[in-house]
């Protein structure tokens, strides 16, 4: 059996189950028809689904089918990109994303970022690090600082192995505790949604094991939605999988979205099937 035909028994009955539960879950982001355009080329074309709350989504696909081009859609970080265009509805809750009402800075709070590689600011300390959101939206007062940083390492699985130099850099980090590092940056201004573009592409087996873990845990407290190009990891991370596929027009199209339990072993659409087990890609 080769690894691609592996992923199907990596799905527990405990996941199946956990899939089928959040089939009713309330609802912490939904897209409607979302396409994303560079300069008049169409990069993405007519996304539609719901991100269930505290759940784990994972986008799946080829190379160029417009993963992360979507996953950056979420939190307008296209909005850093000349001649990039956005349209179609992405909502947080009752929020129109791109509507204006909400702005940038405070979204970014809402919606954190991890992205592939570790990117912990270089000068600043791990404490700083961990609280460098929570100083920039305003907050002082050191005692809240000081909880804040606390619960964020604690929540991101590495407290324990920092508490004792938090004066030091980032980068003393080893690959896999930058990413943590990274992790509770984020969680520490209390983000309802935390996007992650191939979070463990960059480390060892080890490190992408705790990373993985990590995300079981956190998903309780934050949405999380994961682009990954490991279809195993995908399997063992995630509740609801949505599949993209580059189109004749080389725009990227969605194929599916469902309960990861259902996509990865009887899915509706047979290019997902083909994709999954390693037949094209």
């Amino acid at each position: 059996m080769s690894n691609q035909d592996a992923t199907v028994n990596d799905i527990s009955m405990a996941q199946v189950a956990e899939s089928a539960s959040f089939a009713n879950a309330p609802v912490a982001m939904s897209l409607r028809n979302v396409s994303v355009a560079f300069n008049g080329r169409t990069a993405v074309r007519d996304v539609s689904f719901d991100v269930p709350q505290n759940a784990v989504t994972a986008l799946i696909g080829p190379s160029g089918s417009g993963k992360t081009t979507l996953l950056r859609a979420l939190n307008r970080l296209h909005d850093l990109t000349k001649g990039a265009v956005v349209t179609g509805d992405v909502k947080l809750g009752d929020i129109d994303v791109y509507g204006g009402t909400i702005p940038t800075t405070v979204l970014r709070s809402r919606i954190g970022m991890v992205f592939q590689r570790p990117n912990p600011f270089p000068t600043m300390s791990l404490y700083d690090n961990v609280v460098s959101g929570l100083r920039f939206n305003g907050v002082k007062k050191k005692s809240i600082l000081d909880d804040a940083c606390e619960q964020a390492l604690t929540a991101a699985a590495i407290w324990d192995e920092v508490k004792d130099r938090l004066k030091a850099h980032g980068s003393t980090l080893s690959g896999g505790q930058q990413q943590r590092l990274c992790i509770a940056r984020a969680l520490a201004v209390e983000p309802e949604v935390l996007l992650m573009d191939e979070p463990t592409s960059a480390l060892d087996p080890i490190s992408t094991a705790s990373i993985e873990e990590l995300i079981g845990q956190i998903k309780n407290r934050v949405t999380i939605v994961i682009v990954t190009h490991n279809m195993q990891q995908a399997a063992r991370v995630s509740d609801q999988t949505a599949f993209l596929l580059m189109a004749e027009d080389r725009a990227g199209v969605q194929i599916e979205v469902g309960p990861t339990s259902k996509i990865f072993n009887d899915p509706d659409d047979s290019r997902t099937l083909d994709y999954i087990r390693g037949r094209f890609g």
